[in-house]
């Protein structure tokens, strides 16, 4: 009977011969300060990402596409806890030229489609409900008599209701909404902008929209940062701005034993002087940028290893570590002994200390 379970007894017969064996899961040793804690794999840091978009927005690059290159490139510098991005009302209305262009080709394009110019070699198929058509109009026609009168229609349900209804209906239409946003983005032109703060919200960016005053995006982007470094949220800060303005704040970060990237196209900026690392959109884009930080980062890792290896003397520590408490009070004894002793022997002495001897006196004792 016992044959069958060899793998049972061998297991008993060793808990039972060396008992340390299943204490040591329960035991915790604690590292000694020293070379070894070197050698230990370091955490990594928390990295927050800081968007200027009415110094650097992304007027050539696709708003999503340049979101997720600049996540991706900022995660090699740790793990990324936080994206902010801030910009006044009027840089989330402005349509770049590049958007324009596009826009404008694609209205000529329908109407050499709708005269039968030209024709495209593959059908434009509907994502919601999967639909062919031959011409790009026609999709567009109808999405927004059948598609976006659903979706509205929708919307309205979950806005007149109230509790745990209006819950039921959120879970029930969620599929449907968000892949109602998918296909609308590729179909709808946006009626305001171009969907910059849309398609920074759906790469995982928190999106601030602040006045049209002068300076007004730069003072909130700055308290923001001032507040994650006093609440201590981050030990990387990746600024993407080409604005001089933020010179003081990369200073502070830096005096508080911060790292910072700065991401943008001026090559010598100021910003890219004080910070500890700098890169262009162009290397972000391409990857260039991720590439390259790995090496920042083992930089940044040789300069905490010998800040660590700079030695700073203190008696408290060293008496703990060498265990010389004992040594140290013994000493401390002697040299008490040491000094009552000269004590007693200057006692010894005939007369009192204020009383010079005199030659007299000195010839008078010899004699005796």
């Amino acid at each position: 009977m016992l044959h069958k379970f060899p793998s049972i007894i061998k297991s008993s017969r060793i808990k039972t011969l060396n008992p340390c064996i299943s204490l040591s899961r329960f035991c915790h040793s604690k590292a000694k300060v020293g070379f070894d804690t070197l050698n230990q794999p370091s955490a990594q840091n928390n990295v927050a990402v800081f968007w200027d978009l009415d110094n650097k927005p992304p007027n050539s690059f696709p708003p999503f596409e340049a979101a997720v290159k600049l996540k991706a490139a900022a995660s090699s510098f740790g793990i990324v806890r936080s994206m902010v991005a801030y910009a006044n009302q009027h840089s989330f209305s402005l349509v770049p030229r590049v958007v324009r262009e596009q826009r404008r080709e694609r209205k000529l394009l329908n109407q050499l489609e709708n005269k039968g110019v030209i024709k495209s070699i593959e059908p434009y198929i509907c994502k919601v409900c999967g639909r062919r058509f031959y011409t790009n109009e026609k999709l567009v026609n109808h999405f927004k008599q059948i598609h976006e009168r659903e979706h509205q229609k929708r919307l309205n349900q979950i806005e007149s209701a109230r509790g745990s209804r209006r819950v039921k209906l959120v879970g029930k239409y969620s599929m449907k909404m968000e892949k109602y946003k998918n296909a609308a983005r590729d179909v709808l032109i946006p009626k305001v902008g171009y969907g910059l703060a849309d398609e920074l919200k759906r790469a995982g960016f928190w999106v601030g929209t602040v006045s049209n005053r002068p300076q007004a995006a730069d003072v909130a982007l700055r308290d923001h940062m001032v507040d994650v470094m006093d609440r201590r949220k981050a030990e990387c800060l990746v600024l993407v701005s080409d604005d001089s303005d933020f010179v003081g704040i990369l200073k502070e970060a830096k005096l508080r034993c911060l790292k910072t990237v700065v991401v943008g196209d001026a090559d010598d900026g100021a910003l890219k002087r004080v910070a500890d690392a700098g890169f262009s959109w162009t290397e972000i884009l391409m990857g260039k940028a991720k590439k390259e930080a790995v090496s920042v980062v083992g930089k940044w890792k040789d300069r905490d290893i010998l800040k660590r290896l700079e030695w700073t003397y203190n008696p408290e520590v060293e008496r703990k570590l060498n265990g010389c408490e004992d040594l140290f009070d013994i000493d401390d004894e002697s040299q008490d002994q040491d000094f009552d002793n000269t004590d007693d022997e200057n006692s010894c002495d005939s007369g009192a200390w204020w009383e010079l001897e005199t030659e007299s006196d000195g010839d008078a004792s010899e004699l005796q």
